[in-house]
């Protein structure tokens, strides 16, 4: 299961959630709509299975009481953060018990969102791995802490301190690059279209640092590409300490499929390409859209080496 945003450029101000924000499709601050969706990918192929319409906090202004009656907006509707959406498609999609999963995929905003990052940990048999930020802080080895007493407002109270001040945790991006290129390990994650899709990877087992203190243990999972000047990406995963190296680069490859459920709605499906400005509006031409590329997959399975079909069909 994967969730991801993807961002609907917009020229007015008139429809539903509309609002100067950051948009992934143009990569940058735009005049947009932004969802939140959920992708199922297996061995047989990948579909988006679920939505959500992200509606930035100043739409529940007094100033924008008009807006939201012309949109129809529900009257019960309150402001929810792009990772409580994801959080709350999880957690239906689970109570449906209708799509087996195993794994959870996300981006560093789903990855540094304490309520999204605990949902998925309540869910017995579940692993993520998550995007997270290069400046996230770690600890190779558990910190020792200790009660430190001091006294507030006339009573003593205990707070958890480092017992060494000097014991200071590390970025993941300097933790990075003072690993010895012996332990990078260079692997293909798919195949592109100008040929595979190679980067080198390295892991460690962290603590991670939540307000200076250490907190829990996870798989830093850390991939290069392979060039003079290397970019880096991070991941975390509460996979269990066995788990192979192997698996936790198949995970990170595996993103994707959300991305080419994106492009192929839009290119081929018109996701992109609506009119509509109320509430209703935009979610019955998602939905028709999420259908529509189901079919065209569930075609594509079915008829296997013609299925060439599915571009026809789209077309």
């Amino acid at each position: 299961m994967i969730f991801d945003e993807s961002g609907f450029i917009k020229k007015g101000q008139d429809s539903v959630g509309v609002a100067r924000q950051y948009c992934g499709t143009a990569g940058k601050v735009d005049n947009c709509q932004v969802g939140v969706f959920a992708s199922y990918v297996s061995q047989h192929g990948y579909a988006m299975v679920d939505k959500r319409l992200f509606i930035p906090e100043q739409w529940f202004s007094e100033e924008y009481h008009e807006r939201r009656q012309k949109c129809n907006m529900p009257e019960d509707s309150v402001f929810q953060t792009k990772p409580q959406l994801a959080t709350e498609m999880l957690l239906d999609i689970n109570s449906e018990n209708v799509l087996p999963f195993k794994y959870v995929l996300a981006d560093s905003i789903y990855g540094v969102s304490p309520e999204f990052i605990g949902a998925v940990e309540k869910l017995p048999g579940i692993t993520y791995l998550v995007s997270v930020p290069k400046k996230t802080l770690c600890w190779l080895k558990r910190p020792m802490t200790i009660g430190k007493q001091y006294r507030w407002g006339g009573k003593v109270r205990t707070k958890t301190v480092l017992a060494d001040t000097n014991s200071k945790p590390v970025s993941f991006c300097e933790l990075a690059k003072n690993i010895n290129d012996y332990f990078w390990y260079r692997r293909q994650v798919s195949e592109g279209t100008k040929g595979p899709i190679v980067y080198e990877f390295t892991r460690r087992r962290v603590i991670l640092s939540a307000a200076g203190l250490p907190e829990k243990p996870v798989w830093l999972l850390i991939r290069r590409t392979i060039s003079d000047d290397p970019q880096y990406s991070y991941f975390i995963s509460n996979a269990s300490r066995s788990t192979r190296l192997k698996t936790l680069v198949w995970l990170s490859g595996l993103r994707w499929a959300i991305e080419q459920c994106f492009e192929e709605a839009k290119s081929e499906l018109g996701m992109d390409h609506y009119e509509v400005r109320k509430f209703m509006g935009w979610h019955h031409h998602i939905l028709t859209c999420i259908m529509a590329h189901f079919f065209l997959w569930h075609l594509k399975i079915r008829l296997g080496t013609k299925s060439t079909i599915y571009y026809a069909i789209a077309a």
